[in-house]
């Protein structure tokens, strides 16, 4: 009879919206699945909770030094993930951790995309490709994400917060996806009085800041 063999799961996220979100019990359910159908065993888990694969470094990752310290130690056969970008998006960095894991006798497989082989120089340079790619998609997210705050802003649409000194926040009509919706910034005229004045005392007088603090108190 074949032995059974002891897998441990890796969950990431690395937002915050995401860890709000049904991401992490997403990826468990799905490790899950995949291990009973296996008939495999799961001995443990690793859960990283806002943790950036792409800026974040190997080194500075806790979880990960546990899931190395754990094989090391024969903890578990396999290492699963919901997809391997799980692991991390950088692409040097990331490929050689996937093939340490490897060296130490640990199968690496993902739910989506089957195990990660190291047999042959071919089996490296598809490994590197994922994580080139991963590592891509990773860079046009963020700048997507940076072009759609400048578009807010242009527009006149509040990120969050409270609003700053001089302004008050008004309803905005436009509804995001949660379906709340969306505040922008408008003059509040009694305390645009004082931001006014403290303009015109720094170009008209040459007031610097400590000089209007104390004009202000």
């Amino acid at each position: 009879m074949a032995e059974i063999k002891k897998v441990a799961t890796f969950y990431r996220v690395s937002t915050k919206a995401q860890l709000e979100g049904n991401d992490i019990p997403m990826q468990r359910r799905a490790c899950q699945e995949f291990v009973d159908k296996q008939g495999w065993t799961l001995v443990k888990e690793y859960t990283e909770k806002g943790v950036s694969g792409y800026k974040t470094s190997v080194e500075d990752r806790d979880e990960i030094q546990r899931a190395k310290y754990d094989a090391e130690n024969g903890l578990y056969d396999v290492l699963l993930y919901f997809m391997f970008d799980r692991l991390g998006r950088k692409i040097y960095e990331t490929s050689l951790l996937l093939k340490w894991f490897s060296t130490k006798g640990i199968e690496v497989w993902s739910v989506k995309e089957g195990e990660q082989q190291f047999q042959t120089e071919g089996d490296d340079a598809a490994n590197f490709l994922r994580f080139w790619q991963s590592n891509h998609e990773s860079k046009k997210t963020s700048i997507r994400i940076d072009e759609k705050h400048v578009q807010m802003a242009q527009d006149g649409l509040y990120r969050g917060g409270t609003a700053p000194f001089g302004y008050c926040l008004v309803k905005s009509g436009v509804i995001n996806k949660k379906g709340k919706e969306l505040m922008k910034l408008a003059i509040n005229e009694d305390q645009a009085v004082i931001v006014r004045q403290m303009f015109a005392f720094v170009k008209e007088e040459g007031y610097g800041s400590n000089r209007i603090a104390k004009y202000l108190l």
